[in-house]
Order: structure tokens, then sequence, then C-alpha cells
């Protein structure tokens, strides 16, 4: 990458301030070759990873209630930083005492900065070097969104682990891409130096599309900058699963190895496994609530379409290995029911079991590796997988994730 990309460190900034957040750390228990099993300390809890952490847009995971997502094992929520400020808005928000209150969850939250919501608004929004100013696409009202108010939008929700504000840009454009980092390294700066609380842990975004030298420059410049954690984004918009994993492994072999990885909007389960092959910790992904709201259950090595006519009279449940509430009360014939007559609980019953399917596979990961045997479990899991897609053409109702 041309030097002139590369805006200066702040670690090479005289007297840089501190703005390290308070009642936040991680620790490494166990690693078995790249793969990590850690505690990762928050103003809200422990959080052990590796782990998934279900998609709440809008202050909700959809279809899902707050006590549904504790008991079947969510330990860490999202939520969305470009549509709370629209709706509700942030100010609305910390007035109501921030999001933790707001929503009545007592756990982590994670708020992303906005950027990839914002970039994907490719009609109706303009990108400069101070920031980005698009259209709502609720009612088509103009907005800006520079570094400093991604922060302070953020320091208003208040959720305990942040995002800098990023440029994500098409995943083998090698020219926007270059562009884009330039942005993406000055903002994460500006947005360090933001911060007004020490209560929250800010995580700068490593970028460079499926670029090798692009992904080496931004991971040992948004290292350098002194945040609590790094995120992994602009993967999984396009580009090969070769492709993303050849980009991880370029990012594991540099960013420092007490902090932890968050890999931006990836969730399958073989996602998953292929992530923390590679020194992934957070995952967080959309995809298990839009299934169930699709009529698709998640399992590890596929997708059912409950909506075809095999399953009417099917007493089985989605996955006979599945202990989740979904799974250990009720059939796909009834399932199945539930979605002709278009009753909202199949959305509910549905995105549990998705959701279990991806907190309870990242459990199951991290006490592999504190057990020594993440290895062998990795590669039963990625061989099984590879029996069922081979035998797909033999069972057309199981379509692959």
């Amino acid at each position: 990458m041309p030097a002139e990309l590369v805006p200066p460190s702040l670690s090479d900034t005289p007297n840089s301030p501190d703005r390290s957040a308070e009642s936040f750390n991680f620790t490494v228990q166990s690693r078995q070759n790249r793969a990590r099993a850690g505690l990762l300390n928050t103003p809200h809890g422990q959080l052990l990873t590796p782990l998934f952490a279900p998609v709440g847009t809008q202050a909700t995971v959809k279809a899902v209630t707050p006590a549904q997502l504790e008991e079947l094992g969510a330990s860490l929520i999202l939520a969305n930083t470009y549509h709370l400020y629209l709706r509700p808005g942030d100010e609305l928000v910390a007035e109501m005492g921030g999001l933790h209150a707001f929503m009545n969850w007592k756990l982590p939250i994670l708020t992303d900065s906005g950027g990839f919501q914002v970039f994907s608004l490719a009609d109706s929004r303009k990108v400069d070097d101070d920031g980005v100013t698009f259209k709502s696409h609720i009612d088509g009202s103009l907005h800006r969104l520079t570094p400093e108010k991604a922060i302070a939008i953020e320091e208003n929700l208040g959720a305990d682990i942040i995002m800098a504000f990023d440029e994500c840009a098409p995943p083998s454009d090698r020219d926007y891409n270059e562009r884009a980092l330039q942005r993406t390294h000055a903002w994460a700066e500006r947005c360090y130096r933001a911060r007004t609380r020490s209560d929250q842990a800010l995580f700068g975004i490593v970028q460079g599309g499926v670029f090798p030298d692009l992904r080496r420059a931004s991971a040992e410049f948004i290292s350098g900058l002194g945040f609590e954690g790094h995120a992994i984004g602009g993967l999984s918009v396009g580009e090969s699963k070769a492709e993303m994993h050849a980009m991880l492994e370029v990012v594991d072999a540099i960013l420092p190895e007490d902090k932890p990885r968050y890999l931006m909007g990836v969730g399958t389960p073989a996602d998953l496994v292929n992530g923390v092959l590679r020194g992934v910790d957070i995952f967080d992904c959309v995809l298990p609530t839009r299934l169930a709201r699709h009529n698709a259950a998640m399992t590890r090595t596929g997708r059912l379409n409950l909506m075809n006519a095999a399953y009417a009279r099917d007493p089985a449940p989605i996955d006979d290995r599945c202990a989740c509430y979904t799974c250990r009360r009720f059939s796909r014939a009834y399932l199945r029911h539930l979605i002709a007559a278009r009753e909202m609980l199949a959305a509910t019953l549905l995105s549990i079991h998705n959701l279990f399917t991806l907190v309870n596979l990242a459990q199951e990961i991290r006490q592999a590796i504190l057990d020594g045997v993440f290895n062998q479990f990795a590669a039963d899991f990625l061989a099984e997988l590879e029996n069922q897609e081979q035998g797909r053409a033999a069972a057309p109702l199981l379509e692959v994730g």
C-alpha cells in the first residue's frame, strides 16, 4: 500500500491522551493453534469467547423476547446505530437511561457505527473526507454522519462495546478500497480522539477488501491506535469463502493477541468454525432470524424449508441433536402448520432454534478449545458438512447454508 495512503499513527503523536476504557479487559485462557478461548470483562458482565451475538437492529432481536434470549444462552447482543439514530433517536434513548434500560437487557450490548448501513445506501449518499451525507430510508430526510457524530450517537446509546466509523468498500475494487482505507484510518483516529466515556470499549475496524497488502496495512495501522479490541469488516459482502478465509489469516498474524477480534456480520455454522480456526472471538449476523421469517430452520449442515409438503406429517423435531426449546417441544409438522396458517409463533419458534444453533455451537467450540480437542472437533464438523453437501442431490429438501 502506498505510504501516502496511511495517516500517521496515534502512537506516534506526542502526549496522546489515554482514552482506554475502564472495567474492560480480555484474557486468553486457552488456545489450540490459532483458536482462542477467552474471558472478556465488560461493565454489564463477563463474556466467554468464542461467542455468537444475535442482532437486535432496532433495540429488539426480531420475534424473540429478552427472556427467551437469555434462556437460549445469548450473552451479547448487537444494536444498530444507524437505525436507532433515525428512530427513535439516540437522544431519546439516552433520556430513557440508555439501551440497557430502554430494551430491558441487562447483559452486554455492542453497537456498530452505522458505517455499513450508510454505505449500503449507494444511490442516496455522498462521501467526502470529513464524513457522509445521506438520505433516511424512512422519510428521505437529509442527514450528516462524521466520525465525531457516530461516537456521540454511540455514547448516547450507551452500549458496552462500540465501533469506530469506517467506510466499507466493494471487496474486489482495488481503487475504491485504497481510497476507503485512507478514510477509514483517518476516521479511526478521529473516533479515538472523540470518545468521552471511559465505560465503553471502542473497537477499530480493519478494512481492505480481498487485497492482502491492504488488509495487512490496515491491521498494522488499526492495531497501533490503542483500541480495546479490533473488528474485521468488509467480509461476507460478495467475496468467496476462500477469499474471506485468506483475509482472516492475514489479519490474524498481525492483530494483538491480548485484544478480542470481532468478525462483523458473519454467521453460518461453518463460518463460526472456520473463523475460530483463524483467530476470531466474536461473531454476529442477522441470518438466523432472517431465515426464521422466511420459513427456514438452520442446522449445522444446512437448512430445512419447513413449507415443504414432506414435513406436513413429520413428527420429528427440526434437529434431534438440538436441545433448544423449540426442538424439545414441537414437531416439524406443527411448525409447518404455523407457517401455513401465518401464525406469528412460527417466527418466534424458528428464531429460537436458529439462534440457539449458533449460540450453542460457539459454546461447544469454546469447550473444545478448553479441552484441547478443537482441532479434531473442527475436522469432524467440516467433514460432516462436506459429506452432507455431497449427498445433497439425493436429499433435495436440505438446502446448504
